[in-house]
């Protein structure tokens, strides 16, 4: 089965190479309405870069606003900004948003709102979807909806979170040793996630993604000097080692979150149904990896038995492989302190 998996990470480095080097897919558009007062919303709208141009996507406020379409934006470095004041009599609620363009694109659109001042709520708009009518007041269920979804859509567009759990995956033999080590990624993950967004603990964003990018280092260091008996660290603990970086992927997690923020007075829903998201997506991933293993031993087995021998060319090509990438990934994140 490591064998096999090997082959995969090819399939990986493709996705890879179609998003920017630090490790996440294009990133998304991001729409904020926050209430001033009265009939007053501040409108922020960030548009991806494209080629040193803006993204070919627009915004439409609902009809009632007065100020209904984005005036020009301005490069910041990472993306296209602007923003404006507009008058909405009557607030929000029921009016429509909508990205035109956006169908024609590959990528998403966070849009977080506030209904009144301090209850604030979180909608992601995709190609099938480019639009969405907002709630007069967000219940349970939509934010228990939203907030799934963004969870799900973060570790997916996360392929450094992704190539860490890949990296597991080729290192651990065994079922259980297996589950063993990606619940311990869970439960610690979750743990670092929650403690941080409620603020108990809260660790800078650059460094914590630099040492993620580390992270996937040491995994690609064990899987090149992996030997027949089987004594590395991660082969002898892969519980401990999991959890050991799941602290730090936890804090990962927990900026994203925070960047989306939190709806007033639902934040414990809010948190649980994000990290349900995260992990509804990794078990997905996980599952597609290991089915998609399974059919392609039927056809090569051959190649599995060859690349799972420790020191072969594929297992070492791949080891040299996800280093390099998590190479560059730090050497970009520590440049952006």
């Amino acid at each position: 089965m490591r064998g096999v998996l090997c082959c995969l990470l090819l399939l990986l480095i493709g996705v890879l190479e179609s998003g920017p080097a630090h490790g996440h897919a294009l990133q998304p558009g991001y729409l904020e309405l926050q209430h001033q007062g009265g009939d007053s919303w501040r409108v922020l709208w960030r548009k991806p870069d494209v080629g040193g141009r803006p993204m070919e996507i627009g915004v439409k406020l609902p009809d009632t606003c007065e100020y209904n379409t984005a005036p020009d934006a301005m490069f910041d470095g990472a993306a296209w900004v602007t923003q404006w004041v507009t008058l909405c009599p009557g607030g929000l609620a029921g009016g429509k948003v909508a990205i035109p363009g956006l169908e024609a694109t590959q990528t998403d659109v966070l849009v977080r709102y506030e209904i009144s001042s301090g209850k604030s709520a979180a909608h992601r708009l995709t190609a099938g979807a480019p639009a969405f009518s907002i709630p007069a007041d967000p219940g349970a269920l939509d934010i228990l909806v939203s907030y799934f979804n963004l969870g799900v859509d973060h570790i997916l567009e996360g392929i450094d979170h992704l190539l860490f759990v890949f990296a597991l995956l080729l290192l651990i033999e065994g079922k259980w040793k297996l589950l063993g080590a990606v619940t311990a990624f869970t439960v610690a993950h979750s743990t670092t996630m929650a403690i941080s967004t409620l603020g108990v603990v809260a660790l800078p964003g650059p460094p914590v993604e630099a040492v993620i990018a580390l992270s996937i280092m040491f995994l690609a260091s064990e899987l090149l000097q992996r030997n027949s008996a089987g004594n590395r660290l991660t082969e002898r603990f892969p519980w401990l080692v999991s959890f050991t970086f799941g602290l730090l992927h936890g804090f990962g997690f927990a900026g994203a979150l925070a960047e989306i923020g939190l709806p007033e007075g639902d934040v414990p829903l809010a948190l649980l149904s994000f990290n349900l998201g995260v992990e509804a997506g990794q078990i997905l991933f996980i599952a597609v990896v290991l089915v998609t293993a399974a059919f392609l031993r039927l056809f090569v087995p051959a190649l599995v038995k060859a690349v799972r021998t420790p020191g072969h060319i594929g297992s070492v090509g791949a080891a040299y492989l996800i280093g390099s990438i998590s190479a560059v990934w730090f050497i970009e994140r520590v440049a952006a302190f």
